[in-house]
């Protein structure tokens, strides 16, 4: 009974998914994701840039997700972005590059070891 109900809502979830039509982007691309904020009683939508560091489960997987991270003020931030989340209003691919890998993690630990350096010079 209750496997039933999950297989019919995930049905529902990944028609709805697909009905987004999101473009094709990989790992290592720099996107451009608009989202919808709420403050107070009212909505707005803010862009964040960056470059896709991984991609998890699948675009077509309800749960399937996206990590994007950015360095702003010399602060590395990445945010977590499910697909089917209805608080993504679009997505727009900025550049598109080529990876070896399909995570993109190496990223985070190198970017600190520069930032490293640059302190000890000074």
């Amino acid at each position: 009974m209750g496997i039933k109900l999950i297989d019919k809502i995930n049905a529902e979830q990944t028609k709805a998914l697909a009905e987004k039509n999101y473009p094709e982007f990989h790992t290592g691309d720099i996107v451009r994701v608009s989202i919808k904020i709420k403050e107070g009683d009212k909505f707005r939508v803010q862009d964040f840039e960056g470059k896709v560091l991984a991609i998890d489960n699948g675009r077509g997987n309800v749960t399937g997700n996206f990590t994007v991270s950015r360095e702003s003020y010399g602060v590395r931030v990445e945010k977590l972005f499910p697909f089917a989340s209805p608080w993504i209003q679009a997505i727009k691919v900025i550049k598109k590059t080529s990876s070896w890998r399909s995570k993109l993690y190496t990223e985070r630990t190198f970017c600190s070891h520069k930032a490293v350096r640059k302190l000890v010079k000074k």
